[in-house]
């Protein structure tokens, strides 16, 4: 099937909305705990859209809403409005749009804590290896075509210094940002996770000096791992690569997003294994969105644009005529 980059592109970030909004349900869950909440499985949005997701009724952080967005969304399209706005990627102007969201901005999330604190647009950090960095960075995948990875690889740290400037960080997010380009390019899934390991190992490299290709290496492992998984099952996810840590959470991602055929089965395995859930679903549902537009569930994303009211079809037309 031939699909326009437009279509690639917009189902990339409805993907990204979709899996991140479906995967909060279940965010920092255990296995066990997401089958207590739900016995029969997630299986698309659990209740009315737009209450609150019944674990987060009185939660004094946020009590996050059914259909609703996270601070993965959030600062996906701030990065966005900054390419958009400059036609390219400085840290600083991205830090500029980072500043005006109000998402999981508390010192339980350190990196955007400290960030929102200085209240420095320019600032950089060296510190914060999380994956708070390669959920964003889809943008920088929709703008340089793949065959530009020296570009990637630097727009991606341009996005991520303000908040993330450890090396697993930075491989993490130049692998996601390399992944989305080649997926929107239309390449075959192996050439997708190839590109992302060569992004990944450049973007370490040039942080700690060293040929050590850390975060590389843990996505060749758990890509091969997930191939070669005959049947992927919650329960199988949960088991074997657990997403709790950078070196699990982005490789088990792009893998998923490159084994699995369907944005929405992407997306429901994500939720329902648990951990960071919303960031799995919403990486792997940005790539395989790029890949298959056609998988993205269309109703969960009109329950999105109800409740959140993002209007990422314009979001992607305007993108789509700055790649290059």
């Amino acid at each position: 099937m031939n699909r326009s980059v437009e279509q690639r592109i917009l189902g990339c970030l409805k993907g990204i909305a979709t899996g991140d909004a479906i995967g909060k349900q279940t965010e920092t869950l255990s296995r066990d705990d997401v089958r207590r909440w739900y016995p029969h499985g997630v299986r698309g949005f659990e209740g009315p859209p737009g209450t609150v997701i019944p674990r987060y009724v009185g939660n004094a952080k946020r009590e996050w809403r059914i259909g609703e967005t996270t601070d993965d969304t959030e600062r996906t399209i701030a990065v966005a409005r900054a390419i958009l706005q400059h036609g390219d990627v400085h840290h600083a102007s991205v830090g500029r749009h980072l500043l005006e969201c109000r998402k999981s901005v508390h010192p339980g999330v350190a990196s955007l804590w400290e960030f929102h604190d200085s209240g420095d647009p320019a600032r950089v950090t060296h510190g914060h290896d999380g994956c708070g960095a390669a959920i964003r960075v889809a943008p920088v995948g929709i703008l340089y075509r793949s065959g530009r990875v020296d570009e990637i690889v630097a727009a991606a740290r341009e996005a991520s210094i303000s908040t993330h400037g450890g090396a697993l960080a930075l491989a993490a997010a130049a692998a996601t940002a390399a992944a989305v380009s080649s997926a929107i390019d239309g390449a075959s899934p192996p050439a997708i996770v190839g590109i992302a390991e060569h992004a990944a190992a450049q973007a370490e490299r040039q942080r700690t000096g060293s040929t050590d290709a850390t975060f590389a290496e843990a996505l060749r492992t758990i890509h091969a791992d997930v191939q070669q998984c005959h049947e992927l099952q919650p329960d199988i996810v949960a088991a074997r690569w657990f997403p709790r840590s950078p070196l699990t959470i982005v490789p088990l991602a792009i893998a998923i997003g490159t084994v699995m055929q369907s944005a929405e089965a992407a997306i429901l395995l994500a939720t329902n294994a648990g951990g960071d859930s919303d960031s799995v679903a919403s990486i792997a549902g940005g790539i395989l969105g790029a890949r298959c537009p056609e998988t993205v569930n269309e109703q969960w994303y009109a329950v999105v644009e109800e409740v959140n009211g993002h209007d990422l079809i314009r979001l992607a037309e305007d993108l789509s005529r700055l790649r290059r």
